[in-house]
């Protein structure tokens, strides 16, 4: 069973393992362990995530698979974006699942769920950065209707890395075009 949990300042401690975990597997083999671990203590540490958690224009969801925490959504509006795409725009800043956990659906799911907030908030544009290197979630984000439209720059330690910019245009009358499969 799939369910989604909006997080509260309470899940700080589950969310820091969690963005731990993801993040290390997904980006420990192209990156060295100094570089990683610097990052992780500077964007996982507790006083991070719980000033983000408390921030009202971003917010945190876990998914459960059969009630084990298996991944989560990081979504910001307003001033919280990481690039200023203005108040008609609403960024998705993580999608992270578990590896163990990959390939049943549920990045599908914190993409449709992120969809959904975007709708409700009369959101426009819907946009993410990913890593020109990962193939399988830039894949992945053009086949949900994503299009590259811009890079910007995110700093692994001193190392530059690019990420393209990927946005989705909502439609006037909703998401129509939302992945129901």
């Amino acid at each position: 069973m799939i369910a989604i949990k909006k997080c509260t300042l309470e899940d700080s401690r589950k969310l820091q393992v969690i963005s731990y975990e993801t993040f290390n597997e997904t980006f420990k083999e192209q990156n060295s362990p100094d570089t990683l671990n610097d990052y992780l203590e500077r964007a996982f540490n507790l006083n991070q995530l719980e000033g983000e958690l408390s921030n009202p224009f971003s917010q945190f969801y876990f998914i459960y698979l059969n009630d084990e925490v298996a991944g989560y959504l990081k979504i910001n509006t307003d001033d919280a974006q990481s690039e200023k795409m203005g108040h008609e725009s609403l960024e998705i800043e993580r999608i992270y699942i578990k590896r163990n956990y990959q390939k049943h659906g549920l990045g599908k799911q914190l993409l449709n769920e992120a969809m959904e907030i975007a709708e409700k908030r009369n959101k426009k544009k819907i946009w993410l950065g990913v890593w020109e290197k990962n193939e399988n979630a830039i894949a992945f984000y053009k086949r949900k209707g994503f299009v590259q439209t811009g890079v910007h720059s995110f700093y692994m330690g001193n190392e530059e890395q690019i990420d393209f910019i990927m946005t989705k245009t909502l439609s006037s009358e909703g998401i129509s075009n939302k992945d129901t499969n």
